[in-house]
C-alpha cells in the first residue's frame, strides 16, 4: 500500500519518520522541524489504518514494513521509527537502506500470557476523552494532547490486532544491517536492562532517556534529540 507522506524542510540530506501504533506523523511536530533546521529534507509517514493512510483488511507488521519499502525511498541518510514503526523499519532497513536507523523504544517483542499484549487494551484507547489522555501523559506538551486526541479519532484501532503475530515472538535483529542507534525508555517496558545489553553486544549502540515513557520524543523533546547526537 502506498501511505501519505508529510514533508519538512528543503536540505540535502534525507530523512524518514515512522510513528508507531494509534499515532500517524504528527507525532513528530517537534522532531520534524528539529531535524529540518539541521540541514535535512524530512519525509514521515502515516502507516495503513492511521491518518490520512488508507484501511485495509491485513496489519501485519510484516504489511507494515512492505508498505514502507512501496512508499519510501532508498538510500535516505537517516531513518527513524519508534515502537511498531521501530519494527517495521528493522524488517524493511535491509530494502531502504539508509545511512543510519534510530529505532526508538522498539517493539521488538511482546509479551504473551496473563499479564502479557492483548490487543482488546488497545483498543479501548481509542474511547480516550481527553483529560485521560492527560493524566496518562503528564510530561507531553498541551499541543500534543491535543494531536492524540485527533489521531485517535481517526485510528484503525483493527491495527491493534495485527500486533498478535508478535506476541511471545522475539523480532529483534540479529544484527544491525546499518549503524543503528537504540534508544529506550527509562525505565523500558519493551527493552528492559538485560536486552538492553544483548542488543550491545549485537553490535547496536545503545542509549536511554532519563525519566521518560515509552514516547521519548514526546516526554522529553529535548532529550530525544540530545540522545541522536552524532547519529542525526
Amino acid at each position: 500500500m502506498r501511505l501519505r507522506t508529510t514533508g519538512w524542510g528543503e536540505g540535502d540530506r534525507l530523512a524518514l519518520l515512522i510513528h508507531g501504533i494509534m499515532a500517524d506523523h504528527r507525532t513528530w511536530r517537534r522532531v520534524a522541524p528539529a531535524l529540518a533546521r539541521r540541514g535535512y529534507r524530512v519525509l514521515a509517514v502515516d502507516l495503513r489504518g492511521h491518518g490520512a493512510s488508507g484501511r485495509a483488511d491485513s496489519y501485519t507488521v510484516d504489511d507494515h514494513a512492505a508498505d514502507l519499502v512501496e512508499t519510501l525511498p532508498a538510500g535516505a541518510d537517516l531513518a527513524i521509527g519508534h515502537s511498531l514503526g521501530a519494527l517495521a523499519l528493522s524488517l524493511a532497513v535491509a530494502e531502504l537502506a539508509p545511512a543510519r536507523a534510530v529505532y526508538s523504544d522498539p517493539a521488538w517483542r511482546l509479551p504473551s500470557g496473563p499479564e502479557g499484549f492483548r490487543p482488546e487494551l488497545l483498543t479501548v484507547a481509542k474511547g480516550l476523552t481527553r483529560e485521560e489522555i492527560r493524566a496518562m501523559n503528564p510530561r507531553w506538551e498541551e499541543a500534543d494532547v491535543d494531536i492524540e486526541t485527533q489521531t485517535l479519532a481517526v485510528w484503525d484501532e483493527a491495527t491493534a490486532h495485527g500486533l498478535g503475530g508478535v506476541v511471545g515472538r522475539d523480532r529483534m535483529p540479529a544484527r544491525p544491517v546499518v549503524p543503528s542507534l537504540v534508544t529506550l525508555a527509562d525505565p523500558s517496558a519493551l527493552v528492559p536492562p538485560e536486552r538492553a545489553e544483548l542488543l550491545r553486544r549485537r553490535g547496536f549502540a545503545v542509549r536511554t532517556v532519563a525519566d521518560t515513557g515509552h514516547t521519548i520524543h514526546r516526554d522529553d523533546h529535548d532529550g530525544f534529540l540530545a540522545a541522536l547526537e552524532g547519529w542525526a
